[in-house]
């Protein structure tokens, strides 16, 4: 059995990399399959000896940056991301032994490819443009073609043309929300999160272009994922994809209400009021805009799950949801119920090619739109509503110790991972909760996110000594992108260094939360950072919302110093 070699590393060398590491041994121990492994980069870690490279039939590059890959000649290449090995280390080391991969260098050189992706994650800000130029980097260090479709916050960007898309050899879609993958019919297509994008794009593109699917012509198979990760994340990603089709609701509605309270005062809203222009500010930020507010939630989510059938029976359940007293925990389940029915039966229902025409336009609005109602009304609704109505009186009476300690964990959540799925999972727990009227909690989450590139920024004046050049540098932008409440400004700063770092950025968002809470600040919208402050009514409490941010950011600054070792 010939020798297996595999060299691990990447541009930041983090513990995953480590994890890799032990991962790809314990495996090929169970398998009894030699091989000699190396952590490259890592400090005094042994080089392949030239020994084991001559007898070696094929050698495992994981992760990106410098793998000394010149030193193996014409031997035969599998490539695989950190985050595969992670997820499925036994998938990895069979399309290493198979032969599957790239190949000698001679052979990759003569199959440049085009790359055609979409990148989008759930606010549609940070990681939707990170991930797209972690993509376009790997791709030309490659020597591959690649355009990239962003769909953020304002749409998609940069859209991929139809001869694009008939060219590419392959469709990657690195999105933490659903993607409508009806124009790829016919194309390979692989789909993973924009993490994975940004950790390692060249490693992403090696795996996607041996791995990619075929994608089904009647685009109603759109879920056929090939990522063991990403089938995994299924539910989050459904409701990631409703959050982010939410917000825009949320925020236009809560600044409007704070707006009609800041011109015709807090009566603005009472009947009498007729005609004025709080009364009509109101009426559009309470009455239309909130009201849309669970609709569009589990519309989208359906819509991740069953694609365009899901919409109306999403919508629709939505809206029961609404009118139950449900509130944003029935709009998740009519949206779970309504995508997962519609998909069954897309799935299932087999007609005459004469009559398939009556599928997506007669049969499954009807049927799906009519069981997801029946069971919002007759199974879901109520007791759904009980919970959603104790959970609200809960949070508007918190007060002392339950306070402080749900501030600690939402702040300390938000600094976690960064926009990952702790993250995001406390973000849109903040967000739905304003649909009910609760929106403490939004305070503590924006307060908490911000404080993370906020803090570092600080540091990186403090304590200039703890930062490279290139660190200090990039302190001004973390500045601006804490300021706009993008968390993902301290993720370089983590990632070089996250050991000492994100446990600093994890207690500043800690303390920030819960004096937020504790102070009684609250937050009507759930975006824009200190952009939205000097808004009318957005914020109550506003010195306390700045005391709680300081107090934070200076948490993660003196922790960062305390714990960070010198450079150089």
């Amino acid at each position: 059995m010939a020798q297996l070699l595999a060299v691990v590393g990447g541009g930041d060398l983090s513990t995953h990399a480590v994890l890799a590491l032990e991962a790809l041994r314990k495996a090929a121990g169970r398998r009894n399959q030699p091989i000699a492994l190396e952590l490259r980069g890592a400090p005094g870690a042994n080089p392949l000896p030239d020994a084991a490279i001559r007898e070696a039939g094929a050698v495992l590059l994981v992760g990106s940056g410098d793998l000394g890959e010149g030193r193996f000649g014409a031997l035969r290449r599998a490539r695989a991301a950190v985050e595969d090995v992670l997820t499925d280390v036994n998938a990895v080391l069979d399309r290493a032994l198979s032969g599957a991969g790239e190949g000698t260098p001679a052979a990759e050189a003569a199959r440049t490819k085009r790359i055609v992706a979409i990148t989008s994650c759930p606010t549609g800000i940070a990681h939707t443009f990170m991930a797209a130029e972690g993509l376009q980097a790997a791709a030309e260090a490659l020597g591959h073609a690649i355009r990239v479709e962003t769909q953020g916050s304002v749409g998609a960007r940069d859209g991929l043309t139809a001869a694009e898309i008939a060219a590419a050899d392959i469709v990657l879609i690195a999105a933490d929300t659903g993607v409508d993958r009806s124009r790829f019919a016919g194309k390979r297509v692989y789909a993973t999160t924009t993490k994975a994008a940004i950790r390692d794009g060249k490693g992403l593109i090696a795996t996607a272009l041996a791995e990619a699917q075929m994608q089904p012509a009647d685009g109603a198979a759109a879920e056929a994922r090939p990522e063991a990760a990403e089938r995994k994340a299924g539910a989050y990603k459904h409701l990631m994809t409703g959050v982010s089709f939410m917000l825009p609701f949320v925020v236009a509605g809560g600044l409007l209400i704070a707006l009609a309270f800041a011109v015709g005062g807090i009566d603005a809203m009472a009947p009498g009021h007729e005609g004025t222009l709080g009364y009509a500010l109101g009426q559009i930020g309470a009455k239309a805009a909130f009201a849309l507010i669970v609709p569009a939630l589990a519309g989208y989510i359906a819509y991740s799950i069953a694609d365009r059938p899901g919409i109306a029976p999403g919508m629709i359940g939505g809206m029961l949801a609404a009118n139950l007293q449900a509130g944003f925990l029935g709009g998740i389940a009519a949206g779970f119920i309504a995508g997962y029915t519609a998909r069954f039966l897309n799935t299932h229902i087999r007609l005459h090619r004469n009559l398939e025409g009556l599928k997506p336009v007669l049969i499954l609005p009807l049927l799906a739109t009519t069981i997801t109602g029946l069971l919002m009304i007759y199974v879901v609704g109520v007791p759904v509503a009980a919970v959603l109505s104790a959970l609200t009186a809960w949070l508007k009476g918190m007060q002392g110790a339950s306070a402080l300690v749900l501030g600690l964990v939402l702040g300390g959540m938000m600094a976690v991972d960064m926009g990952g799925p702790i993250n995001k999972a406390a973000y849109a727990s903040a967000a739905a909760l304003l649909s009910s009227g609760v929106d403490a909690p939004m305070a503590a989450v924006m307060l908490g996110g911000m404080t993370p590139p906020l803090g570092l920024a600080l540091a990186t004046r403090l304590f200039p000594a703890r930062f490279t050049q290139a660190e200090r540098e990039a302190g001004g932008a973390a500045a601006v992108l804490g300021a706009a409440f993008i968390t993902e400004g301290a993720i370089p700063f983590a990632a070089a260094d996250p050991l000492r770092v994100i446990p600093s950025l994890v207690a500043g968002s800690a303390v920030a939360g819960a004096l937020a809470l504790t102070l009684g600040v609250t937050l009507k919208v759930p975006h824009g950072g200190l952009f939205v402050l000097p808004i009318p009514n957005a914020v109550t409490n506003l010195p306390g919302a700045v005391l709680a941010l300081a107090a934070g950011t200076l948490v993660t600054a003196l922790a960062v110093g305390l714990l960070k070792k010198r450079t150089g």
